[in-house]
């Protein structure tokens, strides 16, 4: 039996597939749960504890006493202004040794593996816990990209990644060769919701998600659910495209069917490094 699992929960649907998978295994876990980021209905039922974001030595302290020898980062975390993150001593130590990595979603990731990893834990990807969340090469669902649309594919990934190795984001969306949009600190819903106001005429666009070039692979990887088939069908768009293996779908079967009963593609393509 692999060793008792920290929990670090965010938002969305992520956390609760960990927690299953844990369930189903018989893994022995422990869930953090971030005041004002994590669903609380989603650990009710759970051994756990709330934290705020800024209490990084109370963070450490709760996982030693739970007994926790590996930690995964679970769903989104929407990031704060500096001024709401009243950060713990430990805490401001650890926003002077960032530095300028703050600015940057992958820079300060990196940062938290890294500073996670020196007080002795074992940082995994939620891909290691519950391998079924990687995106596998192919359509997800019976409809696939046309002609139009693998080309709006390529040039949307040619985009996504220029604009990740700036460590901006990691999606864009694409129509007939235009680019419509590109995920900033809205994010991906926030993204879809603006594209809807400028879609144009013709076969609408795609969704395109990839993770940055040089990414730390255990946390932050592009991912969708269900919610997200549904935005993109409100936004107008006829597909969403995925880095195979190198993003996660949340619940492969229910996006198929939502992707089926929307008239969108969802697929895994694969991505030069």
């Amino acid at each position: 039996m692999p060793p008792k699992l920290g929990i670090l929960a965010g938002g969305g649907e992520l956390p609760a597939r960990v927690i299953e998978a844990c369930r189903a295994t018989g893994r022995e876990f422990y869930v953090l749960a971030f005041e004002g980021q994590t669903d609380p209905r989603i650990i009710a039922e759970t051994p756990h504890a709330w934290v705020r974001l800024g209490a990084v030595g109370e963070t450490f302290r709760l996982l030693r006493g739970a007994g926790v020898a590996d930690v995964v980062l679970a769903g989104p975390v929407k990031r704060p202004n500096m001024s709401d993150i009243r950060p713990d001593l430990h805490g401001a130590k650890f926003l002077a040794k960032v530095g300028a990595r703050a600015f940057g979603d992958d820079g300060l990731l990196s940062a938290v593996v890294k500073e996670i990893e020196e007080e002795g834990f074992h940082v995994i990807g939620a891909d290691e816990v519950f391998a079924e969340l990687r995106t596998p090469l192919g359509p997800c669902g019976r409809i696939v990209p046309d002609v139009v649309a693998a080309a709006d594919i390529a040039r949307g990934i040619e985009v996504a990644r220029t604009l990740g190795r700036l460590d901006v984001g990691q999606a864009v969306v694409v129509q007939q060769g235009l680019v419509l949009g590109v995920e900033a600190i809205e994010g991906t819903d926030g993204l879809l919701a603006r594209c809807a106001r400028l879609r144009r005429e013709g076969p609408g666009g795609v969704l395109v998600k990839v993770a940055k070039p040089g990414q730390e692979r255990r946390v932050d990887l592009p991912t969708v659910g269900v919610e997200t088939v549904a935005a993109a069908a409100k936004a107008g768009l006829r597909g969403i495209a995925l880095e195979a293996d190198g993003s996660l779908i949340i619940d492969r079967s229910a996006v198929a069917r939502a992707a089926d009963e929307a008239g969108l593609f969802v697929v895994g393509v694969a991505v030069a490094s």
